[in-house]
């Protein structure tokens, strides 16, 4: 029984990796040295016969082993720590493994990159995907189709919120159907459960996650992905993550904490309300964070030719509307820009209408007068214009891209402002589910209390720096691009 040295070098202590190769080089050799000096005079077992390599984690020494009576206590202490050490190598969950492709090359999904491959890690074993309109190739092919007609056995569907078509408004429940496309059977993950259930799972050994996100901590299909890979690890099914784009870019941090009192399917896990981070990058962080009670045996499959400072329109692909209300490669800063706020009380953020999320509005504002005080409000890269629709009042949002500006502050900012010309009418009359859905968006209760109170913007947004900064620095070893 020996510990071989893949396992030594990556033995995981209460659940994390250890990754100092120097520290277990030393060690290792610590034991051979020891060990050898055990081992010069070698003795038969007399009732069995075990080759223990006379506990040198290597096999170094006498072939035969040594019967327990007679070890020497060196080596019965280094034996123990041997087997605890090959348990836990025996029982944990491999570190997570990472699919490139060549250094550099033209822009390439991840769902390309494992077509490249002839879709060699899903060979063999029965397939699950969690997939909507969003999952589709750099050709346009739906990743469904192409998965099917490789030849590999994809046995069932998964659909977040919105189905598998996403037509479905938001917060509507719906239940399992038949794929059209394929003729699969299609599990709702936005019904009677988010989380796979065993019996969703049984039919598949290895689920893999192919959805299109945001870049909002608020929209759902990360936490579709954190639930689907808990209930994997859970279940023994491996999981695949085949990364896209973030498309507001993978420098862009913003936002408040998630107080655990408020975590919800609109938050999920306790990161910025925007992270910049991919949804591998993000399966990763997982995994090692804590943020899920068990970890799978995942895969990221990475993209090719993607980098920090793309947005979705250097990417060169067409932007198939995510859900009803994200339909534009620019909506995702929108949705960021308006999304709090279009939790609140009698306010309009452009939905219905040709631009969602691109409207900041509430009823008895005047516009001229509420545009002349966002441009006051210094957010460069955005532009103001006024806005009426009925008894609404407020401003149509102009957002560049590539703006330094915060654009979660931007939210409150007009939050406070529209709430102060309404009379405090936004504020006062939220309650009920309204009150519980806007502070679980938020993450907390603490921006409907702060401006009851009388804080600023500014007040509230410097609140968040701290942790801003000190999830640039978690997320760093995780970051893939």
């Amino acid at each position: 029984m020996r510990l071989p040295r893949s396992a030594l070098r990556t033995v995981p202590a209460f659940g994390v990796r250890q990754s100092s190769g120097a520290f277990w080089g030393r060690y290792e050799n610590e034991q051979r040295q020891k060990a050898a000096e055990d081992c010069r005079t070698p003795r038969r077992c007399r009732e069995f016969r075990i080759n223990l390599g006379c506990c040198c984690l290597k096999g170094v020494g006498c072939k035969e082993g040594l019967h327990v009576d007679e070890w020497p206590m060196s080596a019965l202490r280094r034996f123990f720590a041997a087997a605890v050490l090959l348990f836990m190598a025996s029982c944990a969950t491999p570190p997570p493994q990472i699919t490139s492709g060549a250094p550099g090359g033209p822009f390439r999904l991840g769902i390309d990159m494992l077509a490249g491959n002839n879709f060699d890690i899903l060979r063999g074993k029965r397939v699950g995907l969690i997939t909507n309109q969003t999952s589709v190739t750099g050709s346009g092919m739906a990743t469904r189709t192409m998965i099917q007609r490789a030849g590999v056995n994809l046995v069932a569907l998964y659909a977040p919120e919105h189905g598998i078509d996403g037509t479905i408004v938001a917060g509507k429940h719906f239940g399992n159907v038949r794929d059209r496309a394929t003729g699969l059977p299609v599990y709702s993950l936005y019904g009677d459960t988010r989380k796979p259930t065993p019996q969703m799972l049984a039919p598949i050994d290895v689920m893999v996650f192919d959805l299109q996100d945001i870049g909002c901590r608020s929209y759902t299909y990360i936490s579709t992905m954190f639930v689907s890979m808990e209930a994997c690890a859970q279940n023994g099914k491996e999981f695949v993550v085949l990364d896209r784009p973030n498309p507001i870019g993978g420098f862009r941090v913003e936002g408040p904490p998630v107080a655990s009192a408020w975590k919800s399917f609109v938050s999920q896990v306790n990161i910025p309300y925007v992270h910049g981070m991919t949804v591998g990058e993000l399966a990763l962080m997982a995994c090692n964070e804590g943020w899920i009670s068990a970890r799978p045996r995942l895969r990221v499959v990475k993209m090719q030719g993607w980098d920090r400072n793309m947005m979705w329109q250097d990417t060169g692909l067409p932007w198939h509307r995510t859900s009803p209300n994200i339909p534009y490669a620019g909506s995702p800063l929108f949705y960021v820009a308006t999304g709090i706020l279009g939790g609140a009380a009698s306010v309009d953020v452009g939905i219905p209408g040709s631009n969602p999320f691109g409207a900041a509005a509430a009823a008895g504002v005047n516009a001229m007068v509420f545009t002349q005080t966002c441009q006051r409000m210094g957010f460069p890269g955005v532009s103001f214009s006024p806005y009426s629709n009925g008894a609404f009042g407020g401003v149509s949002l102009n957002i560049d891209p590539r703006t330094p500006a915060n654009i979660t502050a931007l939210d409150v900012y007009l939050l406070a402002e529209l709430n102060r010309q309404s009379g405090g009418a936004i504020l006062n009359r939220m309650h009920g589910d309204q009150l519980n859905l806007f502070n679980k968006v938020y993450g907390s209760d603490s921006l409907h209390r702060d401006l009851r109170r009388g804080a600023s913007p500014a007040a509230i947004a410097a609140s968040w720096q701290g942790f801003e900064n000190n999830f640039r620095s978690r997320r760093q070893p995780f970051l893939l691009y």
